[in-house]
């Protein structure tokens, strides 16, 4: 009942998986391609039967010394085989256009899907189920598409080519007559029967051996995303790495996900070698056994050679496509992983969406310049409160700066993420402006590949000329970087943690918010250079809000007003400076 159960939830799934292309705006382009598709291989499956046919007539023509015949089949032959070349090609063509026409729409799907409403941080942060979201758009979404366009397609033509030689073997098999129990038996088109049989207890006896294939290849995708996650996390940190001289215990973090790897990988194997057994014993018997249950009826003189012929091709064509998930089982385990996997992630990504205890957060973008909150409280995971009922007022000006100060741990960053929006775990009552008056830098600053010039102008909503964005590297001091504007590197390893930060400082004056929110974000730079940075907001953003995340005394000479987070009192306290 459970196997059940699993095999319709599984279909479900794939159907789920399946039909947003079908039903989307490119939906009249794919049922074209696969209409066309679908008639190739209809016409294949033809000349699979016209060849079967060749066989009764060319070897009829052996037996019977017909030179002439033989010839004239042979050039039969040749026609229908160019005929087939011709048909498989342009199916095989059409149908990786198909593939590649899905994928794209597919991928871009999950990667919308999955950078809306901040999706990819909340994942991150509180989507523990989910492994390597990179993993699953790029390869499995690929896999799933493959696999499935390749086995309906598989499936369509087992199908039509049973349906097309089941009625030639019947015809061909003539009757099988037998006494058992005092009885004559007389059975018609008897290799069809034999067929089924053969089949089905293939088909039985490859799934006991080969079920728990499903499982240790789902979780072969997850060591291998995790083993190849390791290396990439240790590249992007190499530099630390390097200062701690921490190459050793990183190597026993890579050797040991590696041999969780192998030790599955080895399982698979070991069950795929069982199934190599079979399938391979199942295939080689397949080949002499219509000879040998025909043979008879041939020596008796009730069948010609051709006839025998076409007779073996037949009960070989009828046996391959009862035989389709036999020959496909460990794909077939494979493909179901794919699917277990995209269907999991897809599921993760709406439970993030709905677990949003910002339900219990009124959220109002004010046409107000101000920000402020009432009866805010902020929790971490767990229902555990960070700040309870906190209430203020910030408001927006010159010389209303306002600096956050406070215990580590005490909640100033959670704080700034719930201004922001991308913390959920937010209650109360909280009026902010809209969003693209606010900007935020965090203490590591991001950027993205490519030259420095798109770098700068992150996320890409404004434009300024090269000598404008010169200019604003040279007032934050890195002008020597004006000659790499058009240079493609990966930025976050060349510059410096200073480097990134007074990039950052370009940015938000390229931007001009009317809110500034800096996360440490002068952490890394000396004091004079910090107060350069200050001080070039000040001039060149003069209408322009700063609030700061810092611990240097220096930085209360910029700042007009303080917010003292008290840990214990789970509490935010506001005064002047």
């Amino acid at each position: 009942m459970n196997g059940l159960k699993n095999k319709g939830k599984f279909l479900r799934d794939v159907w789920h998986l399946t039909k947003s292309y079908w039903q989307s705006e490119e939906k009249r382009k794919a049922y074209v391609l696969l209409a066309t598709i679908v008639a190739l291989t209809l016409g294949v499956v033809y000349m699979l039967v016209q060849l079967n046919k060749w066989n009764n007539a060319f070897y009829n023509a052996l037996q019977n010394y017909q030179t002439e015949m033989i010839f004239d089949q042979l050039i039969r032959f040749s026609w229908l085989a160019v005929i087939y070349i011709i048909l498989a090609v342009y199916a095989f063509y059409l149908q990786q256009v198909l593939v590649v026409n899905w994928r794209r729409w597919l991928t871009n799907r999950y990667i919308d899907e999955w950078l809306k409403n901040k999706t990819y941080y909340r994942l991150q942060m509180f989507g523990s189920d989910t492994d390597n979201p990179d993993q699953r758009i790029s390869e499995d979404v690929r896999l799933f598409v493959e696999m499935t366009l390749k086995f309906s397609i598989g499936l369509l033509k087992a199908l039509c080519t049973f349906i097309s030689f089941v009625f030639i073997l019947y015809e061909l098999s003539g009757s099988l007559e037998f006494t058992f129990a005092g009885t004559v038996w007389h059975i018609n088109g008897y290799l069809v029967w034999v067929a089924l049989v053969y089949s089905v207890l293939g088909t039985w006896i490859t799934h006991v051996v080969g079920r728990k294939l499903v499982s240790l290849n789902f979780i072969q995708q997850r060591y291998e995303a995790d083993f190849r996650f390791s290396m990439m996390r240790m590249r992007e940190n190499a530099e630390s790495v390097a200062f701690y001289s921490g190459e050793q215990q990183e190597g026993g973090v890579f050797k040991k996900r590696f041999r969780l790897l192998l030790d599955n990988f080895w399982q698979i194997v070991q069950k795929q070698k069982q199934l190599v057994w079979l399938n391979s014993g199942y295939s080689q018997i397949a080949i002499i056994f219509p000879f040998v249950v025909v043979m008879p009826r041939y020596l008796r003189k009730e069948i010609t050679l051709g006839g025998l012929m076409q007779v073996a091709s037949a009960f070989g064509r009828v046996q391959d496509s009862l035989s389709y998930f036999v020959d496909m089982y460990a794909s077939l385990a494979e493909w179901r992983a794919v699917v277990e996997r995209l269907t999991g992630f897809g599921l993760h990504m709406r439970e993030v969406k709905q677990e949003n205890p910002q339900l219990y957060l009124d959220r109002v973008v004010s046409s107000d310049a101000a920000i402020a909150a009432s009866k805010l409280q902020v929790e971490l995971p767990g229902d555990k409160v960070l700040l309870a009922d906190v209430n203020f007022t910030l408001e927006h000006g010159p010389h209303k700066n306002i600096l956050i100060k406070g215990a580590s741990g005490s909640g100033k960053s959670t704080l700034l993420r719930a201004i922001s929006g991308i913390w959920p775990y937010v209650r109360g009552t909280l009026t902010i402006p809209s969003a693209e008056k606010l900007m935020f830098i965090p203490q590591k600053p991001y950027l993205p590949l490519g030259t420095l010039r798109e770098a700068l102008l992150y996320p890409g909503t404004c434009q300024k000329t090269d000598e404008e964005l010169v200019m604003l590297l040279e007032q934050c001091r890195i002008g020597y970087l004006a000659k790499d504007l058009y240079v493609e590197a990966d930025w976050s390893h060349v510059l410096s943690g200073g480097e990134q930060q007074r990039l950052a400082f370009v940015r938000a004056l390229i931007y001009q918010p009317e809110w500034l929110f800096l996360d440490e974000a002068t952490s890394a730079l000396d004091e004079a250079t910090e107060a350069v940075m200050y001080k070039l907001v000040e001039q060149l953003m003069p209408t322009t809000t700063v609030v700061s995340i810092g611990h240097r005394s220096t930085l209360n000479s910029f700042h007009q007003i303080e917010l003292f987070i008290d840990k214990e009192r789970q509490s935010v306290t506001e005064r002047m400076l």
